[in-house]
């Protein structure tokens, strides 16, 4: 068909396309009317015919390419269509024009992994060639030659990977070939494509599975189908061309995803089949895995252990960090833990085995000797319930996501009478795997509680250390599994055992749920707070400016980089805790230091963290310290705060201040406006790594997330330049003044100190200085009218420096600062008098 003209009322629209190619498309984008004239204009027999017009219906990628080709591969995941294109194409080889007429393949191979998957799927499958095929084209299956033929005699073979000779003898015009694979599921090469899919109908368990979700075996079922391949007698050079019979090199395994793992399975908002992967075919996220037998034969072979046998491990090891360097026995028994196996020598061979209680040694009371040791033939004790651990919890690391540290716990009914027991692995399980290993160590505990002791004669010497044995109950009535644990060697044969339940060893499908993976967002700017702070607790670096760093999302990590020019930027400091950062909604007006202000509640919205109030023990020790300022550097006070009450969703109302503290009075008896920013004193924000020497030089800091390039667009660049108000003393205080009986004017204080001033017992306050000297200043009208550099706490004005200033009945301005040797004048205390 070559071009179909519709009729939608005077002009016609016409399919000028080649052929049918994604005609469905074409008419599902036309308006109603032309799809109802579309139909309208076909006659009876084309109606019976279009649900069989692949290429009307097809998408692009089900129909094979343009040109000459020999092979045609079709890529997609579960539901791309992969068996209706092959079934289709299969038709487009064999049928003619007619029913009967000859198409351009006589002789075709439908090759799968086994008969079964062949049948089931590409021929009877709800996709396959039968389910495909017109009434009148119809094939049938002749199940005795494993064959289907056609109307017009064309027939095509049933062919298996295992029979590679059978391709020789039909001559055949083509070949469907079908990946091979299979699902991480419990006895999944039983069928391999059988497969757990609620919404698809053609779910079903292989054959004989508990539904257990196993990745080991979907492991061993490619390791065994590329070896078997990869020997040269089952799969021989070929004759009419180079290489092997089947290029394993071409062999394509279903079904390695592009969708990025651990993304998907987990986001579901993006993919409805993440559900299906923990037992589906899925390769991503499993291809690094290991058996545990291979993982312990590597720990053997580092520790140098000449001979061991690892061939009745039996587990699925996802990652396994074995810490520092040790002995192997430090390395296994997280693993023997994990697993539960056991290690034990067998004529010179470290032998492990699972405990799994199979094939144990039937032990005939009969056999028994009698000991003089034993108080009976056969001693049974069961330990206290009280020692029971009646909770279990385990720590681990959690697969399939973001391996964060997650925790899984069992616990019996009666857990309020038992003790807690914690472990810890340094290994990545899904949640169900964690769960399985907490309920089965419960129970391991529980049925541990039973041991026996018995003697044996010399004759059965082969009853060694690590053997299970099944020994009769007392009353005979049932038998109970016990692994030796102690063979004791003497006249007779001592053996200590405990009862083991083989049954808890077993798989068993714990249901999954799928971790959730977070999403990580693009990189956003940081907002970061450089403060120059005076001295907190007196341990700090005192020339060294603070920094506070938050953002939303937090990206784990801060970088500050610095610089002098602007382009030499180095690392300074790397920030990896959030600082609790906020804006005010209301103002914070000036109120005296030295007591409780107990004014208006200041409300902070804050950007990252939470507040909680404390009592007033903890507030006199330092508790809830919080800086407040306008984001430049020398401009924050720091004030205490003793109740938070949260008001609105991250907003909190600040009540009980203790202002100015730490030397930062002069900034409480200004006006915070509403917008200022605060930022919690609790440890998060830390000091930049710079010296005394670069106080008063210019520097350019650069910051944002740690794992970027500094020169990334999500990094923030900004200039400071810092006094180190770590360095700078405190006001004196309690100024004041009176004549002496010369009549000059004395003035005195009380000096303070920034460094170890919180002992009660002490008569004076340490100096803090390297020496005691202050700088007073006498203003009038704003002007400085006297100076003078003292060296105790303590000046005296003289009379006649007095009238010579003309400041007799004046009032008089006198403000009086500590001199540092490393700062110079600190911060002023001050105070008016009337002379």
């Amino acid at each position: 068909m070559t071009g179909a003209a519709i009729s939608t009322g005077s002009d016609p629209l016409i399919w000028d396309k080649r052929d049918l190619k994604f005609a469905a498309h074409w008419i599902a984008s036309e308006p109603e009317a032309t799809r109802e004239a579309f139909l309208q204009n076909l006659g009876e027999d084309a109606l019976r015919a279009l649900p069989f017009l692949f290429e009307f219906w097809a998408l692009e990628h089900q129909l094979p390419p343009d040109g000459h080709w020999r092979s045609w591969v079709v890529l997609g995941g579960r539901g791309a269509g992969k068996t209706r294109a092959g079934a289709e194409w299969v038709r487009s080889m064999v049928e003619g024009d007619g029913p009967t007429d000859p198409g351009r393949a006589q002789r075709v191979a439908l090759v799968g992994e086994t008969v079964d998957q062949v049948r089931e799927v590409m021929i009877y499958g709800e996709s396959g060639i039968l389910s495909c095929t017109p009434p009148d084209r119809r094939p049938v299956y002749v199940a005795s030659r494993k064959r289907l033929e056609w109307p017009n005699g064309a027939v095509a073979h049933v062919q298996t990977a295992f029979n590679p000779e059978g391709l020789r003898g039909p001559q055949f015009d083509a070949a469907w070939v079908d990946e091979f694979g299979c699902a991480a599921l419990d006895r999944g090469t039983n069928q391999p494509n059988k497969f757990i899919d609620p919404k698809s109908s053609e779910s079903r368990l292989p054959r004989y599975s508990t539904g257990a979700r196993d990745g080991l075996i979907q492991k061993q079922y490619y390791k065994a189908m590329l070896s078997y391949w990869d020997d040269p007698a089952h799969n021989p050079q070929a004759t009419e061309y180079e290489g092997r019979m089947i290029d394993m090199s071409r062999a394509f395994a279903w079904a390695w995803d592009t969708r990025p793992y651990p993304f998907f399975p987990n986001l579901e908002e993006l993919w409805s089949d993440g559900d299906n992967y923990p037992r589906g075919h899925w390769l991503t996220g499993r291809a690094s895995s290991r058996s545990l037998a291979s993982v312990v034969a590597g720990i053997c072979d580092r520790a140098g252990v000449a001979s061991y046998d690892v061939s009745a491990l039996y587990g699925y090891v996802r990652g396994y960090v074995a810490g520092d360097v040790g002995e192997a026995r430090a390395a296994l028994e997280p693993l023997m833990l994990r697993f539960g196996f056991d290690g034990i020598e067998r004529d010179g061979t470290l032998v492990f085995r699972m405990r799994d209680g199979l094939n144990p040694v039937e032990i005939d009371p009969a056999w028994v000797a009698v000991d003089a040791d034993q108080e009976g033939l056969i001693t049974r004790t069961k330990d206290a319930e009280a020692e029971l651990a009646g909770r279990v919890r385990l720590r681990f690391v959690e697969a399939d996501a973001d391996f964060d540290v997650v925790v899984e716990e069992a616990i019996l009914p009666d857990e309020a009478t038992h003790a807690v027991a914690t472990s810890e692995l340094s290994m990545a399980l899904t949640r169900g795997e964690g769960r399985g290993i907490t309920e089965r160590w419960l129970s391991e505990a529980r049925v541990a509680r039973d041991s026996v002791s018995f003697a044996l004669p010399p004759s059965r010497v082969d009853v060694r250390a690590g053997d299970t044995i099944a020994l009769p109950t007392e009353d005979g009535e049932v038998r109970e599994i016990y692994r030796v644990d102690r063979v004791e060697q003497g006249p007779h044969q001592v053996i200590e055992a405990v009862r083991i339940a083989p049954s808890i060893y077993q798989q068993v499908d714990l249901q999954e749920t799928l971790a959730r993976k977070s999403v990580q967002p693009g990189p956003v700017p940081v907002s970061a707070f450089f403060m120059d702070l005076p001295l907190i607790t007196g341990t700090e670096a005192p020339a060294t400016p603070h920094v506070a760093a938050t953002s939303a999302p937090w990206p784990g990590s801060v970088a500050v980089y610095r610089s002098h020019s602007g382009s030499d930027f180095a690392l300074d400091t790397l920030i990896t805790a959030q600082s609790v950062v906020g804006v005010t909604q209301s103002p914070l007006f000036p109120a005296a230091t030295g007591r409780m202000d107990r004014g208006q509640g200041l409300d902070v919205v804050l950007q990252s963290g939470t507040l909680e109030s404390v009592g007033a023990a903890s507030l006199q020790a330092g508790a809830n310290l919080m800086a407040i300022g306008d984001g430049q550097p020398g401009h924050w006070e720091l004030f205490q705060f003793q109740e938070a009450a949260l008001i609105a969703p991250s907003t909190y109302r600040l009540r009980g201040r203790l202002r100015g503290q730490a030397g930062t009075e002069a900034e409480a008896k200004t006006t915070w406006p509403v917008g200022s920013y605060v930022v919690l004193m609790n440890g998060g924000p830390l000091q930049l790594d710079s010296s005394q020497n670069l106080r008063f030089v210019n520097q350019t800091l650069r910051f944002g997330p740690a794992d970027l390039p500094f020169d990334n667009a999500a990094f923030s660049q900004v200039e400071h330049t810092f006094e180190g108000l770590g360095l700078r003393p405190f006001a004196p205080v309690h100024l004041r003044g009176e004549r002496d009986q010369a009549g000059n004017f004395v003035l005195r204080w009380v000096r303070r100190t920034r460094i170890d001033g919180d002992a009660w017992e002490l008569a004076d306050v340490p100096l803090g200085e390297d020496r005691e000297r202050y700088l007073v200043e006498v203003r009038h009208g704003g002007d400085i009218v006297r100076q003078a550099d003292v060296e105790t706490p303590e000046w005296a004005y003289p009379q006649a420096d007095l009238l010579a200033d003309g400041l007799a009945g004046s009032v008089v301005e006198f403000r009086v600062a500590q001199v540092s040797d490393r700062f110079g004048p600190g911060a002023f205390g001050q105070v008016s008098i009337k002379l």
